[in-house]
This record gives C-alpha cells, sequence and structure tokens, in this order.
C-alpha cells in the first residue's frame, strides 16, 4: 500500500502488511533518510497496532505532524483496506 504524506518533508510511505498485521517493510520516499530507515528497520516485524500506538501525535519542531505520525497514519489507511 503506498501512502503520500502531508506537512512532513518525506513524501510517501509504502508499507507491506502480513495479514495478521504484522509489518512485513516500510519504506520512505525523502526525508531524513538516515532516520527513516532507523525507524523502517524498528518497526519491521512489529504488529501494526502497536506501532500506531508508539508513533501516533509525534510532532516534528513546530509541525503539527511528523514522519512517525504520517507512518502511523498510512498503517491506520492500510488496516482499513485489509
Amino acid at each position: 500500500m503506498i501512502y503520500r504524506t502531508r506537512g512532513t518533508c518525506s513524501t510517501m510511505i509504502e508499507v507491506d502488511l502480513a495479514p495478521d498485521h504484522t509489518i512485513n517493510k516500510v519504506s520512505f520516499t525523502g526525508g531524513c533518510n538516515g532516520n527513516l530507515q532507523g525507524i523502517s528497520r524498528l518497526v519491521q516485524g512489529m504488529k501494526a497496532e502497536d506501532v500506531i500506538e508508539r508513533t501516533a501525535g509525534v510532532r516534528c519542531g513546530f509541525k503539527s505532524t511528523s514522519c512517525p505520525d504520517q507512518l502511523s497514519l498510512a498503517l491506520k489507511q492500510a488496516l482499513a483496506a485489509m
């Protein structure tokens, strides 16, 4: 599933979920490459619901969102599509 981000330096998040909601893979386009690679590796193998709980509402500076927050929205959308 592809999610177009809003309000962040990254422009897109690609999410691959297993039927049991385990995250197989997450990849970001744009943004802070090292940080986003780290986030992608950390969440791999986790349940989408756990990642949503941990990342929803995280802000970047004065922005109302962040790449982790956008990841939570992407995962919510992916779960809804299942």
